[in-house]
């Protein structure tokens, strides 16, 4: 059997994308975590001083500016603000380990993939519907909704291969069923059935 022909292959590639979807899924969201110390690396990057304004700059370090006062004056006076955040993060985690059924066999967790897939796209409206009633700027919203853009590309590829794999399986792959006569699973023409007693009624 030609092995370009073979489940495994799809399979393989799958799991893989999967895999580089869960791991940016699972680090997207641990990142809410130190939300101050990474908003100060931005800042820094952008050329913002510590004691920086929201007015100071132009593009995207006033609004940046502005966001890092905002969770510093939050955290300095009510710091358990800061919960939300790591609960954000931990739906994240939760979300990458149900995924990893997926990864174990895509083929028989398509729902997951599929689950997904509708996640990102529902990040689009969402994104525009709560950035309208937050004040978040139009940018800020496309680069929220790019992650639900570029998190269905694998796993539509994902999705695609899980189906090839699936309707592709031969005898001798996991989860394929031999037809041969003889083989293990499949009809043996030598093999005689046993008469069942006279008056055993038939179920």
């Amino acid at each position: 059997m030609d092995a370009r022909y073979s489940p495994a292959v799809p399979r393989r590639r799958a799991r893989i994308l999967l895999g580089v979807f869960t791991v940016c899924l699972v680090a997207s969201g641990l990142t809410a975590i130190p939300a101050e110390w990474e908003l100060g690396v931005l800042a820094r990057v952008l050329g913002l001083p510590d004691g920086a304004r929201p007015q100071d700059g132009a593009g995207l370090a006033p609004w940046i500016a502005r966001v890092r006062e905002g969770v510093r004056e939050t955290h300095a006076r009510y710091p358990f603000m800061a919960y939300g955040f790591d609960w954000l993060a931990f739906a994240h985690v939760v979300l990458g380990i149900l995924f990893v059924g997926a990864i174990a066999d895509p083929a028989r967790n398509l729902w997951v993939i599929t689950f997904g897939m509708i996640a990102c796209v529902l990040v689009i409206p969402w994104a525009f519907l709560f950035s309208a009633v937050r004040g978040i700027p139009f940018y800020w919203t496309l680069i929220d909704c790019s992650f639900g853009v570029l998190g269905i590309i694998p796993l539509w590829h994902a999705r695609r291969f899980a189906l090839e794999s699936s309707s592709s399986r031969f005898p001798g792959e996991e989860g394929g069923r031999d037809e041969t006569p003889g083989a293990a699973g499949g009809p043996d023409p030598g093999r005689r059935l046993r008469p069942l007693p006279a008056g055993r009624p038939v179920l």
